[in-house]
């Protein structure tokens, strides 16, 4: 297996990711609807932290998951996250390996793939989508978002989140710049400040600092929708402009 790509910056992304996900849930809810146990296990592509397991139980009671997470950091937060609910426990298998090599069901009966794709270069991503569509029940449901940029552009370094854990502020920004025609370069920095002290200056003192380096794959809504209906699926723009929904067509008698 390659590098764990989260081996520098794991143990601040679930903390980073709360408030995404207060904002995907719904979405993701509502794009599950329809999704039934007996169709098969849902699938979490880059399931992560664990974050959208609640999310997908929660939506489809008693259907058994598997969690697909490559990264070693990332499952242990997984772990923690399932290990205290007797119900994910019985739920959830974990799969310690990526969407493309993930050993799926011949049957499954929904998928989501959550702020993952962008790993995936354009081949794989297209026979994501057919292995994808030869398993997936008819209807079942699988669910994908899109994070930006959709097209490899300098992107100077913003700041992007900032979290208080009791003394401590943590802040994440980020940097990208296109690695040839279909990518872009990132380079996250994670700063924890001491914000312990009354004056601002004080405040702003780096207790530590990780950077990390990734490539990721852009693309845009009509690409995506487009690879999708050529698999064979039905796809549609979900709503928040962030979550697309697509259906496998249904057998033509």
């Amino acid at each position: 297996m390659d590098r764990d790509e989260y081996h520098e910056s794991g143990e601040f992304l679930d903390l980073f990711s709360q408030d995404a996900w207060r904002a995907l849930a719904d979405p993701v809810r509502a794009a599950l609807a329809g999704a039934a146990p007996v169709d098969g296990p849902l699938v979490d592509l880059g399931a992560g932290s664990g974050l959208g397991i609640r999310v997908i139980a929660g939506a489809v009671p008693d259907a058994h998951i598997l969690a697909v997470e490559p990264s070693a950091m990332q499952r242990a937060a997984l772990f923690a996250r399932i290990g205290p609910d007797p119900d994910l426990r019985e739920r959830v298998t974990v799969l310690a390996t990526d969407a493309q090599h993930a050993p799926l069901p011949d049957r499954i009966g929904g998928a989501i793939a959550m702020n993952m794709i962008g790993h995936l270069d354009p081949d794989a991503r297209r026979a994501l989508w057919r292995r994808l569509g030869d398993r997936l029940a008819p209807d079942a449901p699988l669910v994908v978002n899109l994070q930006p940029p959709s097209e490899p552009v300098v992107l100077p370094e913003t700041d992007f989140i900032s979290v208080r854990v009791g003394r401590h502020v943590y802040l994440g920004s980020g940097a990208a710049e296109p690695d040839g025609t279909q990518a872009v370069a990132w380079r996250m920095r994670y700063r924890v400040l001491d914000g312990s002290g009354r004056d601002a200056d004080e405040a702003d003192r780096v207790v530590r600092e990780i950077t990390a380096e990734y490539r990721w794959h852009v693309l845009s809504p009509a690409t995506l929708l487009s690879e999708l209906r050529a698999a064979g699926f039905v796809a549609a723009l979900g709503p928040l402009d962030m979550v697309r929904a697509v259906v496998r067509r249904k057998p033509v008698p």
